[in-house]
């Protein structure tokens, strides 16, 4: 029906079984994203105890901070959460830190200052 029409594709060669193989492994659809395995972070190795240095450090430094929580505590002096707690229990009991909010979950504590 065309004007074109009697040129035809010539016919396309065989590839051999080994041919065929070969292209295939070599081919992009075979190789997949390697997931990475995340970011691990280390393991902080905090202390459960009190030794004399840490506890002194405490009891220096601690007051002059301007914002006082156990997770600040615990990050700072590399002491665990609950002895944290107990750390800002004792600076509050001695008198040198005083609460701004004071929740279930999270204690908020600031220096003592003279007002």
């Amino acid at each position: 029906p065309c004007c074109c029409w009697p040129f035809t594709m010539a016919p396309k060669e065989q590839k051999s079984k080994e041919a065929k193989a070969l292209a295939a492994a070599n081919s992009s659809k075979g190789k997949r994203k390697k997931w990475s395995k995340g970011k691990t972070k280390d393991k902080l190795n905090n202390a459960v105890l009190f030794d004399k240095q840490t506890y002194e450090k405490m009891l220096a430094e601690a007051p002059k901070y301007k914002m006082i929580t156990p997770s600040i505590l615990a990050d700072r002096l590399r002491i665990n959460g609950s002895l944290a707690r107990a750390a800002v229990a004792e600076l509050e009991e001695k008198g040198l830190i005083r609460p701004l909010v004071k929740h279930s979950s999270q204690s908020v504590y600031t220096r003592a200052t003279g007002a």
